[in-house]
Formats: C-alpha cells, structure tokens, sequence
C-alpha cells in the first residue's frame, strides 16, 4: 500500500517532517568536524559526503513511507516529477559552515504540492534545536511553541544575513545598508540559523540575496506560524521565492518599506 503525506492532516505532518529532517541531520552529524573530504559542483558550491549520506537516507525513508510523493533534494536532483505532492531536501544548509566546524548549519525538509508549501522542519543536530511548522499547525521549537519578538524599533533589532557580499548588488546593497546602519545589531548569523534566531524571538530579520526551493520552501511555514512575515525580495510571500526576507510582525512594514518591497500573495 503507498500513500502521501497530502493526505495527513497538521499534527501528522509535523510528527512525520520532524522524524525525516532529525534522521538526515543526524546522519551529517556523524561526519562533523571529522575531516570530511570536500569537493567542487558546478555551481562553484561545496558538497560533502555528509551532504549525500543525509539525502540518500532521507530518500530512502521518503520511498519507503510514502512512494505516491515526488523528491526534489539539492544532492540529487527530482524523482517522481509527475506527483501532485513532494518533499524537498537540503540535507546541510550551510557547507561552508559545516566543513569549518561551524556548528550553525541545519537540516532543511518541506513537504508541498504545488507550491503550496503544507509543512517545513530545520533541524540544527549540532546545537540541539529542532524548528517545524504547518500552516494552522503553529510552529514549533524543541516542543514548545515558537513565536517571533515584539521588537518595534529598529534601533533595538538584530538583523542578519548570510553573506554581506550581496550588497555588491546595486539594487539590493545600498538598501540592506541603510538598515544595519540603524539596527542595534548586524551580524552574519547566516544559513537557516538565522531564520530559526527569527522564528524563536532571537533576532527580528534575516535575509538572503539567492535561494533555491529547498531552501525557501521549508522556511516559509517556520516564520509564519511563528507570527513573522516571509517574502522574497520582490515582496511575494511564496515559499518558492529565489531570494528571502523574513522579519517579525512589528518590524515589518518598515523593513520591508526601507528595502524597495511590498507583499504581495499569488
């Protein structure tokens, strides 16, 4: 018998994404800070064995519990391309952090038809934080409910991003750094820990120039359900942007407004 996880109701898919993204990030955890070899794509990204023993388990786990679903998974492309539900893998966000020791990198799951994104879980095995969401379902942390801060200045807000050298980017530099030269705190928290340091009230934006859709599709759920706002830099609140903004409620309109955007739904 094979069925998806479409027909799971929230409860369900928060127990079954938190049981896959803690299997996949365990199994990178096995090979850090262990001196794991590391190679070149050809996007110029680093990948790992880490990186494929995690979304070869996931796989494995995906086929065997629901084979109605499609996968789309950073390491090894689409299988099932035709099924109206899939799961989407990045098995570490943050190779450059992991293969330095680092240990804020995270494992990303999203289950989504269409783009419709019905759950997300990050899981951060290296420092013990498990974040999942589902629309209507709330959002979770360690097994308490996760909410963004009431932060309403900017002048008190941490903001982050994963890598300043976006900002070379004309459109997008100048605009970022009007807003860390108000914010109380700029850092470089990057990767999908800074978008868990929003969902837990820990930090008030995060933000990243360039995302693929096993990147973005989990987050969008977790910043939500935690009370924040998720938007690519076009302001669209998909959770298949190639670019993110996730901020608290209170903060958001300004943010937003002092980065050239405004929301907008499909």
């Amino acid at each position: 018998m094979t069925r998806s996880a479409a027909t799971l109701d929230g409860a369900a898919l928060l127990a079954e994404i938190e049981s896959l993204a803690r299997l996949a990030g365990d199994v990178a955890m096995r090979h850090f800070r262990s001196n794991v070899a590391v190679e070149t794509k050809g996007d110029g990204s680093p990948v790992t064995m880490a990186d494929r023993a995690a979304e070869t388990a996931a796989r494995e786990w995906i086929r065997r519990r629901f084979a109605d679903d499609g996968i789309l998974g950073e390491e090894f492309g689409e299988e099932r391309p035709e099924a109206a539900c899939r799961w989407l893998l990045d098995p570490i966000d943050g190779t450059k952090t992991f293969v330095r020791g680092v240990p804020l990198w995270g494992t990303l799951v999203a289950i989504a038809v269409g783009e419709q994104v019905l759950a997300g879980a990050a899981y951060f095995p290296a420092v013990d934080e498990m974040l999942v969401g589902a629309p209507g379902a709330g959002c979770w942390w360690n097994g308490a409910r996760a909410r963004v801060s009431e932060v309403a200045q900017l002048e008190q807000a941490t903001v982050l991003t994963t890598d300043e050298r976006f900002r070379e980017r004309p459109d997008r530099g100048e605009r970022w750094r009007r807003v860390t030269e108000r914010a109380g705190i700029a850092r470089t928290w990057g990767d999908c820990y800074g978008y868990l340091l929003v969902a837990t009230g820990r930090a008030e934006a995060m933000t990243d120039g360039t995302l693929s859709p096993w990147d973005s599709a989990a987050l969008q759920p977790l910043i939500t359900e935690a009370g924040g706002t998720f938007t690519d830099w076009d302001g669209d609140a998909s959770g298949f942007g190639r670019s993110a903004i996730a901020t608290n409620a209170a903060l958001a309109n300004e943010i937003l407004e002092a980065l050239g955007c405004s929301i907008s739904t499909r």
